[in-house]
């Protein structure tokens, strides 16, 4: 199998941003600019983020170009409403909607290197390309009237990439569940076995929790605003002087820009939205990496081979250490581990970035952003590609299952035949210690490998079977049954998982 793709492209054919012709000779040579214009390969830094966690689609919600193509986009909607406020002429609008996804990188970098202002090198350069409509472009407005609406459109767009694919990750995870909801298994608590209970009952409980994950980052979703057009510190100010003589009002055309965007702003707003929407964002996808980073525990604690019981999916030539030749390591659960772990982190950052926006807005925030979205993005979506990788191809090892069952279930089973005993008169704290005496000898037997004979010492002490009879000891002592309602649950929770997305 060749490499990937953009392995090929970044081994092969170095990218290069290529300097535009009319490149500004003074320049030439400088290091700023030689670092923007050099090869992005892998003789240089590369994120991971770049190739080899995340989807493609995810990268170019992302990518540079995109968010100047919003940037574009929201100039393109505030020339229009200024247009029907009778500021600007249609042949302009026009102009600038005819160059709005040309977006020239190399070029705006040339900007950027005289200017230090990236934004401002963005207007520079689409004026460049747009000669006619070029002298209205962002008239009015400040900076972040367009970074921010653009940045939520990107926000936006980056949830509907993890709702649609958290949905195939719930309804693959209902297939199973469904599949699973009769096998019954060994439970453990505290990592040590406890009752039976079955896999698609162990696979509901993750199900419920990453419902509730697709729900809150549907809410997250929704309830998403832009600024809108407010200006420096959000008072509208410098609308309400461009609108002075005209029938528009500022609100009228935050409205009718929003309409254009289709974006719902935030009534008070200063020079950025509210930063809290980013932590709220964070936390909906952290929540998210948590449900799926207790899976991927889950699936490496029963991979050991003491359980045995699931595997992850293992090619054919895949190697699992360089120097154990016979390890099948679970790299997707381990490496869904590592990245959630990153994810957690990041809700922090963004707290810190809400919390210390001190009074109408610090630029403090403004570097961490350019790393904190995007990788908090990609790494849900790594997750959730690995999440589905995983449960599509979880291996279930019935063999394993069944041993594990046969040892440590009669141990559970105990309960059944404790509630059996005082059922039929025994007194129940006499008839626990009995039981719990027998249990730890049997114990010991099983952890020195010798058989396990809990049975035989239970159906052959008096103390019980005055209460119950031997026989009926042996068939009480069968945990297979023993498992109350957990199938019927487990199927309860596909429904309701399969009701969710039919409504979706």
């Amino acid at each position: 199998m060749g490499l990937p793709l953009t392995w090929a492209v970044l081994i092969k054919t170095p990218l290069v941003i290529q300097p535009h012709r009319r490149h500004n000779k003074h320049l030439t040579g400088h290091p700023t600019i030689e670092s923007h214009m050099s090869q992005f390969s892998f003789e240089t830094y590369l994120s991971p983020f770049t190739w080899r966690y995340g989807t493609d689609e995810m990268r170019r919600n992302w990518s540079l170009v995109n968010k100047r193509r919003l940037w574009r986009r929201v100039w393109v909607a505030l020339a229009t409403a200024e247009q029907e406020a009778g500021l600007v002429s249609a042949e302009q609008v026009e102009d600038l909607r005819a160059h709005q996804d040309e977006v020239d990188i190399a070029r705006a970098h040339e900007y950027e290197q005289e200017l230090h202002h990236d934004l401002m090198a963005e207007i520079r350069t689409f004026a460049e390309q747009a000669t006619i409509g070029g002298g209205i472009i962002h008239l009015g407005a400040t900076s972040t009237d367009i970074e921010d609406n653009a940045d939520v459109l990107r926000l936006r767009d980056g949830l509907d990439i993890i709702l649609d694919k958290t949905r195939a990750a719930l309804s693959s995870l209902a297939d199973v569940i469904d599949r699973e909801a009769d096998n019954v298994c060994m439970a453990f608590t505290h990592i040590q076995p406890a009752e039976p209970t079955t896999i698609g009952y162990r696979l509901a409980f993750i199900a419920q929790d990453l419902l509730s994950d697709y729900e809150a980052v549907l809410r997250v979703r929704d309830a998403l605003k832009g600024k809108g057009i407010k200006g420096a510190v959000g008072t509208s100010a410098s609308y309400t002087e461009l609108l002075r003589d005209t029938s528009f009002t500022p609100r009228q055309l935050e409205q009718r820009v929003m309409e254009l965007l289709n974006l719902d702003a935030f009534e008070i707003a200063h020079q950025t939205y509210p930063r809290r929407q980013d932590w709220d964002v964070l936390n909906a996808l952290a929540g998210l990496g948590m449900t799926l980073y207790k899976f991927a525990l889950d699936l490496r604690l029963l991979q050991s081979p003491p359980i045995g019981e699931w595997n992850e999916p293992f090619g054919r030539n895949q190697v699992g250490s360089s120097a154990m030749p016979f390890k099948r390591n679970p790299i997707n659960a381990e490496n869904m581990n590592s990245l959630a772990r990153y994810l957690a982190a990041l809700p922090g950052v963004a707290w810190d970035n809400a919390a210390h926006s001190m009074l109408e807005r610090t630029l403090d925030d403004s570097g961490n952003r350019r790393l904190l979205l995007p990788d908090a993005f990609l790494i849900a979506d790594e997750l959730l590609k690995r999440f589905q990788r995983l449960i599509t191809g979880l291996q279930i090892n019935q063999p394993a299952i069944d041993r594990n069952l046969a040892t440590y279930g009669i141990f559970a089973a105990t309960e059944r035949l404790l509630m059996e005993a005082a059922r039929n008169g025994g007194d129940r704290q006499q008839l626990h210690e009995v039981i719990r005496e027998h249990s730890m000898t049997a114990w010991g037997q099983v952890m020195s490998g010798a058989p396990n004979n809990l049975a035989d010492l239970l159906c052959s002490d008096e103390r019980i079977t005055q209460y119950v009879p031997a026989q009926q000891v042996t068939s009480l002592l069968d945990a297979s049954s023993h498992i109350g309602d957990a199938p019927e649950r487990a199927r309860n929770m596909v429904d309701t998982i399969r009701q969710t997305l039919s409504r979706a």
